[in-house]
């Protein structure tokens, strides 16, 4: 679809709502998930209140924010409140957060779409997105960035697998990763 900024512009110029994008998203999602293993948790109506919430603002005339109805996506260990948050573990199953987590806050805030929670490992406790109850993310044409092809090793080639089947697939604009498995710095010092 393009960069942040061609949508936020396509937006304001009217040439699509909100809800059409959404909806484009969310039908990819449901066409490709059950090959890749992206999505853990597809979030559809959370989505479209929140496209056709934007889409009510932009016929109003009003001014909306760069992130403003942006299809994005959270990792599983993000916390949101009354939407199912598991860390990609079975124990628990079924959690629903009470709060927020900041970062979905902020976001929440400025209108992005959240299209659903991904895959990760257990609780955060990898790199490669093996270790997830819900089982691996794939990549579906299992090429790697030139960088990793020799570092068979490289921790750093999981994550951009994953980030390089999200945007193939057309299944997110947006991700926000977590920090607490340290894939990119380890793998900055293994890929040059």
């Amino acid at each position: 679809m393009g960069s942040i900024a061609k949508i936020h512009e396509m937006l304001v110029g009217k040439q699509l709502s909100c809800a059409e994008l959404t909806k484009s998203y969310l039908d990819e999602i449901d066409k490709s998930n059950s090959e890749l293993n992206a999505y853990v948790n597809v979030t559809p109506d959370e989505a479209m209140k929140t496209a056709e919430a934007v889409d009510k603002k932009i016929a109003a005339g009003e001014e909306i924010g760069m992130l403003e109805g942006v299809p994005m996506t959270l990792k599983d260990n993000i916390s949101t409140k009354g939407i199912e948050t598991t860390c990609c573990s079975k124990i628990l199953t079924g959690y629903k957060p009470i709060y927020d987590a900041t970062v979905w806050e902020l976001l929440q805030n400025q209108n992005a779409v959240m299209l659903g929670k991904t895959n990760m490992d257990e609780f955060a406790m990898g790199s490669s997105c093996e270790t997830s109850y819900f089982g691996g993310a794939a990549n579906p044409w299992r090429i790697y960035p030139p960088a990793c092809v020799v570092l068979r090793s490289c921790r750093l080639k999981a994550h951009l697998r994953r980030c390089f089947a999200l945007r193939t697939y057309r299944i997110c604009k947006l991700a926000r990763p977590n920090r607490t498995d340290y894939q990119e710095r380890r793998g900055r010092r293994c890929c040059i």
